[in-house]
């Protein structure tokens, strides 16, 4: 669910930076609602299968006739197999490749923004002040390098459950319960450190590319201090 939002989250900052003019009619506030909720909607379907491998049994004891609930496991080894090739497979290759086209593009917006703003400094007056359009453009120019870095960062970070996640669908050995159990509790470790990475490393960027953001947090951060 949160990989879905945050794909969506790079899909609309993508567009906001591509369509800036149509943005707002195209991700108005009612339609982004929907989007998020059909996404969580979306992520629990996926997650059925998986949902439906436990379930509560009861056990009788022929010596005291008494019967006792317990959780047991129906089907696991096919219901697992199945979150494997669409979870960890399909879905996190979608993802996947949205998030690459989508920095993709903006890399190419971020150049094409570099040029348009060196050909403008080479034919203005050097020595004259900036316009209100430089400063516009030097904001854009921000923005767009960072909403760049976060989608890299999110990409690099997703890199290791993707490789692991297809180490899986060739080998459906790599699991916690089979002899390769260590080498698949050292890639979970590793996928989960660079989760954490990623958020962490988000903060430090918002903080250094967005006024806004990091007016908010000092002013927090000197409410806390004070208190």
């Amino acid at each position: 669910m949160s990989a879905f939002i945050s794909v969506s989250l790079g899909v609309m900052r993508c567009a906001c930076v591509a369509m800036p003019l149509k943005f707002k009619l195209v991700f108005t506030k009612r339609r982004t609602v929907i989007i998020i909720l059909t996404l969580i909607v979306v992520a629990v379907s996926l997650r059925v299968p998986v949902l439906t491998i436990f379930r509560v049994a009861w056990k009788t004891d022929p010596t005291t006739n008494v019967s006792t609930a317990y959780v047991a496991a129906v089907n696991r080894q096919a219901m697992s197999r199945i979150n494997d090739v669409m979870n960890r497979g399909f879905v996190i290759w979608i993802n996947y490749s949205i998030m690459v086209s989508c920095v993709g593009l903006l890399s190419y917006k971020l150049s094409q923004a570099s040029r348009i703003r060196r050909s403008c400094t080479a034919v203005g007056d050097q020595t004259s002040y900036k316009t209100e359009a430089d400063k516009i453009s030097l904001k854009d120019f921000q923005v767009i390098k960072s909403v760049v870095l976060i989608c890299t960062i999110f990409i690099l970070s997703q890199l290791s459950f993707l490789l692991y996640s297809t180490a899986r669908l060739i080998n459906p050995e790599l699991t916690s319960t089979s002899r390769m159990q260590n080498l698949f509790g050292v890639f979970s470790l590793v996928s989960r450190m660079c989760s954490y990475l990623n958020a962490s490393l988000n903060i430090f960027v918002y903080y250094n590319f967005n006024s806004k953001y990091r007016r908010v947090l000092l002013s927090m951060l000197q409410f806390k201090r004070n208190k």
